[in-house]
């Protein structure tokens, strides 16, 4: 490697780090691991908590919001670009998961039973997503309130996810219904 080449990767490294040390100043509740990378124009909130695992990479334009809950993304993980994390019932992300772009992830509802009162004035009922390890949600995908992704599981672009999936499902639509089971493949088709 040359001398330059050497320097220039030093450069962006110490760039790199002194940008999520600026992120954590900023943001009391962030805590992401020094072997992340948080690419430029993503989004965090400072109204609860945001943890960040080993190896895991954000996006630009990636929007990360809490609304007072927690968001625990695990290692080894993606979210692609205009993804967008809401956490009012907090959000778990298990290891090697893949998010796509344009995915939404959210974990609350506002109430509507009373038809005397705007909805804005109901509240909201929250309940906690949870994607197990080693998942795939292609790009578009929506994940609701209260849904759990089972580990190994694959939601095809553009589902909505309404009802929790179990391990090794292959889910596509609107709303996701399972088309196959990821232990069930032949031989042939691994």
């Amino acid at each position: 490697m040359s001398f330059s080449r050497f320097i220039k990767n030093r450069l962006k490294k110490t760039v790199h780090s002194l940008g999520i040390m600026w992120l954590k100043i900023k943001h009391k509740n962030l805590y992401i691991d020094k072997s992340s990378i948080v690419e430029k124009n993503v989004r965090f909130y400072n109204d609860g908590i945001i943890k960040i695992g080993k190896n895991t990479i954000i996006r630009p334009w990636v929007i990360i919001n809490p609304w007072g809950g927690k968001i625990i993304i695990g290692e080894n993980c993606s979210i692609n670009s205009f993804s967008h994390l809401s956490g009012n019932g907090d959000i778990e992300i298990g290891n090697n998961v893949l998010i796509a772009t344009q995915c939404v992830l959210i974990s609350a509802n506002h109430n509507f039973n009373n038809i005397d009162i705007p909805i804005r004035e109901q509240g909201e009922t929250r309940a906690k997503i949870v994607i197990e390890d080693d998942c795939w949600l292609g790009a578009g995908v929506r994940i609701l309130s209260g849904v759990k992704i089972g580990k190994g599981s694959v939601i095809g672009a553009g589902s909505v996810v309404n009802h929790s999936i179990p391990p090794y499902s292959v889910c596509v639509g609107v709303p996701a219904r399972i088309i196959k089971n990821r232990n069930e493949l032949s031989n042939h088709e691994k």
